[in-house]
């Protein structure tokens, strides 16, 4: 399978025109969908489809270069059989990390993942029993213009284009997030920005919340604030201590970060300014 993305400004005649390219080349479509965003004029557009001949898609890929440009579009084709190869960062807690890898044994998520980079050495063992390259990577902030480029050149090394902030407890430079704009996924606990610093959970029990939830977004250079990709919430009762809802936390984290995830490698995902389209 193959997918095509695109987005351009919005005009009569582009599916038709992508259907066309597609039927002309000996293409089938298997999914298709788009959204034509009111704000900004810009249309968006995903389409799986399959080769019907040897070399069907390559034509595709060739010929399309007309019809998009007639468009004046931005498009990719991505071969959807290879996993998304994928760089974990981490630092004390495993939650996230254990359940990507899981995921990735099971093929319940088409990730390779290519490293864990850790600013502590706690999850080294995890790393070994899966036979993963582990590189404990400490930071201070004199040191983290040195740690970062280790960590570029690790991403490079690898071939790793998916950065997965799993539980990663560092705010990354406005050079390194720019770097690797679209590429950086990162999941905290939606009580953010209400419960900044330490124990967040603390706090929300002494002001009483009655919805959890954690919040998987693109990194940007205010490490929290980036365009927002998947959220999931559960409501609380006044009887969760500060650890059954840290408990139930993490398992929040876990699932949304994996389906943020999943969505990037099966390229749904479009970054428009401060937001997402998710097709």
């Amino acid at each position: 399978m193959n997918v095509l993305r695109l987005h351009c400004d919005d005009k009569p005649g582009i599916v038709a025109a992508v259907a066309t390219c597609l039927a002309n080349n000996e293409c089938n479509i298997e999914e298709s969908a788009q959204f034509n965003d009111p704000l900004s004029g810009q249309f968006f557009m995903r389409v799986v489809f399959s080769p019907l001949q040897d070399g069907s898609a390559d034509r595709f890929t060739e010929r399309f270069t007309q019809t998009a440009d007639s468009f004046a579009m931005t498009w990719e084709v991505k071969d959807l059989s290879k996993p998304l190869k994928t760089l974990i960062m981490v630092s004390k807690e495993d939650h996230c990390l254990n359940d990507l890898l899981y995921r990735q044994k099971s093929k319940l998520l088409p990730i390779e993942i290519t490293a864990i980079v850790s600013n502590h050495d706690t999850c080294r063992d995890i790393a070994e029993h899966h036979n993963i390259p582990f590189h404990h990577l400490p930071v201070t902030k004199e040191t983290k213009p040195q740690q970062e480029a280790a960590v570029k050149k690790i991403i490079e090394e690898t071939g790793s284009e998916l950065i997965a902030l799993a539980r990663y407890m560092q705010i990354l430079s406005t050079e390194f997030s720019n770097a690797f704009e679209g590429r950086i996924i990162n999941i905290h606990h939606s009580f953010l920005p209400g419960f900044k610093g330490a124990k967040p959970y603390h706090q929300a029990y002494e002001r009483g919340v009655k919805i959890i939830g954690a919040t998987a977004h693109f990194a940007s250079s205010d490490l929290d604030e980036g365009p927002i990709i998947e959220q999931e919430i559960m409501r609380i009762t006044h009887a969760y201590t500060p650890k059954k809802m840290q408990a139930a936390g993490r398992d929040i984290e876990s699932r949304v970060l994996a389906r943020a995830i999943n969505m990037l490698a099966e390229r749904r995902i479009f970054l428009h300014d401060a937001r997402t389209v998710i097709l």
